[in-house]
C-alpha cells in the first residue's frame, strides 16, 4: 500500500474586520486548495473571538455546492469581529491562549483574512510561536473595501466596492438630472475611506468630463475647505443646473479634525466611528446656498453588493486565497499573498508573496497624481489604475424567486 504524502497537521481559518463582497471568494478559494491537497480546514466563528474560544467550524462538513456557493456569498459566513490584540506584552495572556488552541487542533498553518490590523496581528502570532518553538506557519490574507494596505497593488473587496459606487453614483446621477429644472439641485453621496480616498476616487470613473457626475469629490488627501466647497458647488450648478458630490466619510479640515466626527465614539480598533459626512454637507449646502439637496449613505451597501461584483475582485480573492494555502504548506512564516500588477492595458496581474512585516499597520493612502489638481477630481493616471479593478460582472447564480442564491451556513 502506497504511503500517504498529505501533509500532516490542521489549517485554520478565520476572518477579520468589516467583510466584503468577495471575502467569502476567499475563503472558498481556501477551502477548495487545501481539499485538493488533503489538508483539514478548520474556521474560527466570529474571527479571532472563535480562536481565542475554541470555537471553530470544522468546513470537511461542508459539500462540494456549499464550497462553491460560498464563492458567491457576500458578507462573513464564519462570522467576523473587530477585535485587535495589543502588543505581545500587553495582550500575552491571550496571544498563549491562542497557542493553545492550536495545539488542541494539531493547526500547523494559521491564515487570517483581513485588513492591516490583521496583518499584524498574523505577524505578532507568528514571533509568539517562534519564541514558544510551535510549528506554526501564520499567513496574512488580504481584504479591504478601503484598498489601503500597503505593498499590494490592490486589494481584494475593493474592486467590487469600487465598481457599486460608480455605476451608483452614474445612476443617481442620471435621476437628479431629470429632476433638476424643478427639483434637486444639489445630490451628496458619501463613501467609505477613512484616511484613503480610493472608494471617493472610483466614484470618478461614473463621468469623464468635468461636466458629468461626480461634479466634486472630497478626498481624505486633501483638506477641507468649507468656503471653497460651497463656491464650487455653486460654480457647477449654474453652469451645469445641478451638482453631484461624493465625499469619503473621513475627511477633515486644514487642523486634522473629522468633519463627520462630533465626539463619535472609538471601534474596537480604536478607529473614531465616522458616517454624516453627507448630511452635514447637505445641510451646509442648504443652509448657505439655499439649494434643494439630497444626500445618500450607502454604508454597509458598499461592502456588500455581491449582486454587481467585479469580475477582476471575484478573480483576484479567490487567488490570493489559494495562494495563501501554497505559501502555508511551503512554510513562507509571516507572509501575505499580494497582487502585483504586470500592465494597465491589457491590464494583467500575478500573486506575489510579501512579509507582513512591511504591510502591518502600514497604510496606503490616494498619491497625489490620482488627485485632480483643484483637488475635486481624479486624474488620467488615476482613471487608468482604476477601470481595470471594476472591469467584468462575476453575478451570482439566481434562484426562481428572482433572488441570489446565497449560502447560510449552519455553525452549530
Amino acid at each position: 500500500m502506497a504511503r500517504s504524502t498529505s501533509p500532516q497537521g490542521t489549517l485554520l481559518y478565520a476572518q477579520s474586520g468589516g467583510v466584503t463582497a468577495v471575502i467569502n471568494t476567499t475563503a472558498a478559494g481556501v477551502v477548495a486548495e487545501a481539499r485538493s491537497r488533503k489538508v483539514k480546514v478548520l474556521a474560527a466563528r466570529n474571527g479571532i473571538l472563535g480562536a481565542l474560544g475554541d470555537d471553530l467550524f470544522d468546513t470537511s462538513t461542508m459539500t462540494p455546492a456549499q464550497v462553491r456557493m460560498l464563492a458567491h456569498t457576500p458578507g462573513g459566513a464564519f462570522g467576523s469581529c473587530r477585535v485587535k490584540l495589543k502588543s505581545l506584552e500587553e495582550d500575552r495572556a491571550r496571544y498563549e491562549q491562542l497557542l493553545e488552541t492550536f495545539r488542541r487542533h494539531d493547526v500547523r498553518w494559521f491564515l487570517y483574512n483581513g485588513g492591516n490590523d490583521s496583518a499584524d496581528t498574523a505577524l505578532k502570532v507568528s514571533q509568539l510561536a517562534q519564541e514558544f518553538g510551535y510549528p506554526l506557519t501564520c499567513i496574512g490574507v488580504p481584504k479591504t473595501v478601503d484598498n489601503d494596505l500597503a505593498v499590494t497593488d490592490c486589494c481584494p473587496g475593493f474592486g467590487s466596492a469600487a465598481k457599486y459606487t460608480a455605476v451608483s453614483v452614474r445612476e443617481c446621477a442620471l435621476d437628479v438630472a431629470a429632476m433638476a429644472k424643478t427639483s434637486t439641485k444639489v445630490f451628496v453621496y458619501e463613501a467609505m475611506g477613512r484616511h484613503a480616498g480610493w472608494l471617493a476616487a472610483a466614484a470618478g470613473l461614473a463621468g469623464r468630463s468635468e461636466d458629468e457626475a461626480p461634479h466634486i469629490i472630497l478626498f481624505p488627501e486633501r483638506a477641507y475647505d468649507e468656503t471653497a466647497f460651497l463656491a464650487q458647488v455653486k460654480s457647477v450648478v449654474e453652469r451645469v443646473g445641478w451638482c453631484a458630490v461624493v465625499a469619503s466619510e473621513g475627511i477633515r479640515d486644514a487642523d486634522g479634525r473629522f468633519i463627520a466626527d462630533a465626539g463619535a465614539a472609538k471601534d474596537a480598533f480604536g478607529h473614531t466611528q465616522l458616517g454624516g459626512v453627507a448630511a452635514h454637507l447637505a445641510g451646509r449646502v442648504q443652509q448657505q446656498l439655499g439649494l434643494k439637496v439630497h444626500w445618500t449613505l450607502p454604508d454597509y451597501l458598499q461592502r456588500s453588493a455581491r449582486h454587481i461584483a467585479s469580475q477582476t475582485d471575484f478573480e483576484q480573492a479567490r487567488a490570493v486565497g489559494r495562494k495563501a494555502v501554497q505559501y502555508a504548506l511551503k512554510g513562507l512564516n509571516a507572509t501575505m499573498p499580494v497582487i502585483q500588477r504586470i500592465s494597465d492595458s491589457p491590464y494583467r496581474w500575478k500573486i506575489v508573496p510579501a512579509p507582513l512585516s512591511s504591510i502591518a499597520n502600514a497604510e496606503k493612502k490616494m498619491p497625489p497624481e490620482f488627485i485632480r489638481a483643484d483637488g475635486y477630481g481624479i486624474t488620467a493616471e488615476a482613471r487608468r489604475y482604476l477601470q481595470p479593478l471594476i472591469r467584468g460582472e462575476a453575478y451570482p447564480p439566481y434562484a426562481r424567486d428572482g433572488l441570489p442564491k446565497y449560502l447560510e451556513l449552519d455553525l452549530g
